[in-house]
């Protein structure tokens, strides 16, 4: 069995810095968050590139794990869009991409039990998912569906390949049906919000939380479960004691890498900064807040640090 890390609040390290972890222990692989770690989706966090250097410098093999919807590619372009250098990387791994490969390859008995059409649920700002490739048919009449295909939170896909803005709460009525009918989710953002230039946006597992209340039932393709930390690793050709993964959200980044038994950086300006009573970039969180948070989550880190800088 995995060992289990930092099992306790007591337990976490808190630093100002993550070379004072890289100086505590030499972990071959870091597994990246990048909302809310390394950029806010409109800009580097201060001191992120710099940081990133610095870990390869040190001979890191690093990894962007990410709930994005998107393709592990985009997410790398995207990177680079904001200044990132993508040689620094070995790769992503993104629930988009978790999401194509298995709906392409349908090699996993419960992808090979999902039919062909289905209603998809998608972004309309942000620029919808295509679906090419995958030979899947987008229906709007709830009644021909075989599953739920969960990309984003603004728009309902069409047959005829656009797709049409809907609200949360008109996408929500659409799941009612859905779940009256007893159709399978697949969700590809397991993300209930993410920080985008510091305000909170609603991401698709909010609406996967709603459906399983419903009595539906979901494939959650990413963080916290240990598909996507399996994935990263096998990316990296290493063990989880060689490992170590750094993000934002105590439910998806910290609780997933104590699932998968690797230890984590918990990084405090991100989604619950707010939570924890702090106004600024790069200001120290308070210990017992932290650990009193971490103890409302259920999710333990081995370490903290107000962000991700070096």
């Amino acid at each position: 069995m995995a060992r289990m890390a930092a099992p306790n609040a007591s337990d976490t390290k808190i630093f100002t810095g993550l070379k004072q972890i890289a100086e505590t222990r030499h972990y071959k692989a870091w597994l990246l968050d990048q909302f809310g770690v390394l950029h806010d989706g409109k800009k580097p966090y201060p001191g992120a590139i710099s940081t990133l250097e610095n870990l390869a410098a040190c001979g890191a093999k690093m990894i962007i794990i990410s709930n994005s919807s998107r393709r592990a590619l985009t997410t790398l372009d995207k990177l680079k869009t904001l200044g990132f250098d993508p040689s620094l990387f070995i790769g992503a791994i993104t629930s988009g991409e978790l999401t194509y490969q298995h709906l392409q390859r349908r090699d996993d008995p419960w992808f090979q039990m999902l039919g062909k059409t289905c209603i998809h649920m998608t972004w309309s700002d942000r620029g919808a998912i295509s679906l090419e490739g995958l030979g899947l048919q987008v229906v709007e009449n709830v009644e021909k569906a075989e599953f739920v295909l969960v990309h984003g939170t603004e728009a309902l896909g069409l047959s005829s390949g656009d797709s049409v803005s809907k609200n949360l709460g008109e996408l929500e009525k659409i799941l009612e049906q859905c779940a009256a009918k007893g159709i399978p989710m697949v969700v590809a953002n397991p993300d209930f919000v993410t920080v985008e230039a510091r305000e909170l946006r609603i991401m698709p597992g909010t609406l996967a939380a709603k459906y399983e209340k419903l009595g539906g039932e979901v494939k959650w393709m990413g963080k916290p479960h240990e598909i996507i930390y399996k994935e990263a690793m096998a990316m990296a050709g290493v063990e989880a004691s060689d490992s170590i993964a750094v993000g934002d959200s105590l439910h998806h980044d910290i609780k997933g890498a104590n699932a998968s038994g690797i230890e984590s950086a918990f990084i405090t300006c991100g989604i619950h900064s707010s939570e924890l009573g702090l106004n600024g970039f790069g200001e120290l969180a308070d210990v017992a807040s932290v650990r009193a948070l971490a103890s409302k989550y259920d999710a333990y880190p081995s370490y903290v640090l107000p962000s991700f800088t070096w």
